[in-house]
């Protein structure tokens, strides 16, 4: 059985889920009366439930198939956050100059895909596998490229591959539309037809996973 299907949760489910980011900080209150803080993960992890998208029960059934295919919590998926899954700041249309990837060097052709929170030496910088390979734009230097022809996405890896290397010194950006990994938290579904209809319905939670 596969780790990772290439495939989507149900989109109309997916705008309707709830949930976001994840992070670990573990915190120590001291004798003196403050505290100290310390982050037991470098990145964060996204967790969702998506009983909240289902309306019908076309949804859940499609929910259901993709449960069955992917046998419970074994195998992960695409999951497209209703919320974080563009390049651009604000969340619209991408653009091929949302994101600074990289800087050419004149031999390197594979650029790894990142969204960037936040500015300044805190920022934080979120590594994408998932990028919607046809919604994918990119430049070199300010000049935009052409999908297909100037650069291609590694379907294996996410990365950005230019058919040359990008001269020594020149910014590479990128925009983009992209998934999140993820599978389901739970290997059993309770699903009941008198629930659905009163409006009750069961949990679907979903969690981050990491791709080899």
């Amino acid at each position: 059985m596969v780790a990772f299907l290439d495939e989507s949760f149900p989109g109309r489910v997916a705008f309707g889920a709830l949930g976001g980011p994840e992070r670990r900080t573990e915190i120590v209150s001291l004798a003196t009366g403050l505290e100290t803080r310390n982050a037991r993960w470098a990145g964060s992890r996204r967790r969702y439930d998506a009983a909240t998208g289902i309306r019908s029960l076309a949804d859940l059934r499609d929910v259901l198939a993709l449960f069955e295919k992917a046998r419970g919590r074994l195998s992960g998926f695409r999951f497209r956050d209703p919320v974080d899954h563009s390049s651009a700041a604000e969340g619209g249309a991408p653009t091929a100059t949302d994101q600074v990837i990289g800087s050419g060097d004149g031999s390197e052709t594979r650029f790894p895909l990142t969204k960037t929170y936040g500015a300044g030496p805190n920022a934080y910088i979120r590594a994408i596998r998932l990028p919607d390979a046809g919604s994918v734009m990119a430049a070199v230097g300010g000049v935009a490229q052409v999908n297909g022809a100037g650069f291609m996405i590694d379907p294996l890896t996410g990365e950005l591959v230019f058919a040359a290397p990008p001269g020594n010194g020149e910014a590479i950006t990128a925009g983009f539309l992209f998934d999140v990994p993820v599978r389901f938290d739970t290997d059993r579904l309770e699903i009941s037809l008198t629930h659905f209809e009163a409006g009750d319905i069961p949990s679907i939670p979903l969690i981050e996973i990491a791709l080899d």
